[in-house]
């Protein structure tokens, strides 16, 4: 599960984003009140939602201290359209800034970029308790290597990066540079089928209804 931090002083806008996100099994804590945010133990969260407009406390003051003192990645959700406060937010260190209003899709996908990219740079291949692992081109499960086509590989290493987290449809495609042009025309639910059957496993990969697949 992925947990976030949300300084919001909107609880409709805060409710209407955690409830969201929540079927991509992403937790929300909000707090309206920006020195209760703060003191809410910023170190275990994994990334913050923050908003500029706050009782007491500007945003921008708020992302410069999470940046500083924790190095936390930031993306603000601001009604403010003045260019000097995007410009500031990605001075001090903010790695996104999404204006409202805004589809709840779009900052799904710009929390799973973010998180995503941050994965890849820290070198993870191996997940921790995992039955998988990632070595170069090859994906092993319980140890033993898997005969993977491209396609299928493309789809697997996605899914055991994000092991626990719901990958959309749309977000598995648009990553796999192999699907589109594959020979035999294989849709994602042909390879996930695939899949599986290699795993001897059907249990591993579930269908998360109108959204995509997640590895359990």
């Amino acid at each position: 599960m992925i947990n976030i931090l949300m300084i919001e002083d909107d609880p409709e806008f805060a409710e209407l984003l955690t409830e969201y996100l929540s079927q991509f099994d992403i937790k929300i804590t909000n707090f309206e009140d920006p020195y209760l945010g703060l003191s809410a133990g910023v170190k275990k969260y994994d990334l913050m939602i923050l908003d500029l407009t706050l009782p007491g406390m500007d945003g921008l003051e708020v992302c410069e201290e999470v940046v500083r003192k924790y190095d936390m990645p930031v993306i603000i959700s601001s009604a403010r359209s003045d260019i000097s406060d995007k410009v500031k937010s990605f001075e001090l260190g903010a790695y996104d800034y999404l204006p409202k209003p805004y589809d709840p899709k779009e900052m799904y996908a710009r929390i799973m970029s973010i998180l995503n990219r941050l994965s890849k740079g820290e070198g993870k291949s191996a997940l921790p308790q995992s039955d998988f692992e990632i070595k170069g081109d090859t994906i092993y499960f319980k140890s033993t290597a898997l005969s993977l086509t491209p396609a299928e590989f493309e789809v697997l290493s996605l899914l055991v990066k994000n092991q626990g987290i719901t990958q959309s449809r749309e977000q598995i495609i648009n990553t796999s540079g192999t699907m589109s042009i594959d020979s035999q025309g294989k849709s994602l639910d042909v390879i996930i089928s695939k899949i599986r059957t290699k795993l001897n496993d059907n249990k591993r990969i579930q269908a998360v209804r109108g959204v995509g697949y997640k590895l359990v």
